[in-house]
């Protein structure tokens, strides 16, 4: 045993799912979390040696060994939130479509006119990588701030070679220099481009061909995604990218039924993808068999918000089909610009029917999963990274309940302290 920890910290509460590692939580475990009252944490070489009651923890590891000791009466304790799907890199700004939606332009209407992903593709392959790179830093800053620690970045704004390559270098780049831990997605095939318009499958062609293997070949994306829709890429199309995407090696996430039920559910789960995302149109068939083979439903409720819909994906129904449920962000320059976690709980909450401890376990432990990290992060265990969020709230239910705040007091990082007092910690 280590003979004394490097950070102890004692709160209020401690609130985590716990034993949770080996398999994501459904049904009715997905509502339940170990609260502990008057708790404690501690933690050495970035790795969480022991969480319990506070006399506890200090019998084990006492406070006056400690390196450092946060003292939090009052506060909540959680894991590091997990955002696991976003669009984080990319140029441009689009708050002029944002007007066109107010005034009742549908979304792929404004797509098919050059607007939507095309118009921040124009901006993406524009920028130059130090600046794409500086912007993105910013985003991430402000994610931490909101007590998200690890998060997944898509690539997807490039759609031709040298821009998706630069988007994915930036992610790597990122990934080295900033605190979060990030997992990169290759989605060039998130769009047609112009120059592609009329020939779609020639363009999947090209990525599946050309940009693929020198993805792969330099390591820059562990997995591929392909946003399957109706007037963007098909079921067959889809399958022909992704299978060759697998034969490279790459985990497979999916955009999938969004839109319109083209049955993206099932190939996900033919394919044994690890997630499905977004899913407002997934069938009871595809609820069947995500839940058969284990594939975890990313649920965005921020872009239907965003995107001023009516209809959220079905959630109470997928949770009763004993699907796995996960929440993220959806963070991108058009349908979703939030960064924020908490408030996709609280729309996860009032629009989906999630519990908050649901809801709690979506962007924790479920997002883990997602991302095929929870054996590491997630949950507040032993032998886990040191991840954690201390929040000025009585308790987890408080998170989703007090929206449009920000209740993030300090967040921690590998054991490191890298928020502290709601601002960046320097060095």
């Amino acid at each position: 045993m280590v003979e004394r920890a490097d950070l102890i910290i004692s709160a209020g509460k401690i609130v985590t799912s716990t034993g949770a590692s080996q398999s994501p939580l459904t049904g009715r475990d997905f509502g339940r979390v170990t609260v502990i009252n008057d708790g404690a944490v501690a933690i050495a070489s970035g790795k969480i040696l022991a969480m319990g009651k506070r006399d506890e923890v200090e019998k084990l590891y006492p406070l006056e060994q400690a390196r450092r000791v946060i003292d939090a009466p009052g506060k909540t304790v959680t894991p590091g939130f997990i955002d696991p799907h976003t669009h984080t890199v990319f140029g441009g700004s689009r708050e002029d479509e944002f007007a066109l939606r107010i005034s009742g332009v549908p979304y792929l209407e404004i797509l098919q006119k050059g607007g939507g992903i095309l118009d921040t593709v124009r901006a993406t392959r524009a920028m130059p990588y130090q600046d794409l790179l500086e912007k993105s830093r910013r985003h991430l800053d402000r994610m931490l701030l909101g007590g998200t620690t690890t998060a997944e970045i898509k690539s997807g704004y490039g759609l031709d070679l040298e821009t998706e390559i630069k988007m994915l270098q930036v992610i790597k780049q990122l990934d080295k220099e900033h605190v979060m831990d990030l997992e990169p997605t290759f989605l060039g095939a998130h769009a047609i481009p112009r120059e592609y318009r009329d020939r779609p499958d020639d363009f999947l062609d090209f990525m599946a061909e050309e940009v693929l293997p020198r993805v792969a070949q330099a390591e820059l994306a562990k997995n591929c995604d392909i946003f399957c829709e109706e007037g963007i890429f098909n079921i067959e199309q889809s399958r022909r990218l992704l299978q060759k995407a697998q034969e490279l090696g790459f985990d497979i996430r999916f955009h999938a039924d969004e839109m319109v039920s083209l049955g993206g559910a099932q190939l996900a789960a033919e394919l044994g993808a690890r997630s499905a995302d977004h899913l407002l149109k997934i069938s009871r068939e595809g609820m069947q068999a995500m839940a058969e083979k284990g594939v975890v439903a990313t649920l965005l409720p921020a872009t239907p918000f965003t995107l001023m819909k009516d209809e959220y994906a079905p959630a109470r129904e997928m949770i009763e089909a004993g699907v796995a449920v996960a929440l993220a962000s959806d963070f991108n320059p058009g349908s979703c610009p939030t960064h924020s976690l908490p408030l996709v709980m609280t729309l996860a909450c009032l629009q989906m029917k999630l519990t908050p401890e649901e809801a709690l376990n979506g962007v924790t432990i479920n997002a883990a999963h997602s991302l095929g990290k929870a054996g590491e992060m997630g949950s507040i265990e032993a032998g886990k990274r040191g991840d954690l969020v201390i929040w000025d709230a009585p308790n987890h239910r408080f998170l989703p309940y007090h929206y449009g705040t920000n209740l993030v007091d300090t967040v921690v990082k590998n054991g490191r302290v890298v928020v502290q007092k709601g601002k960046l910690k320097e060095g």
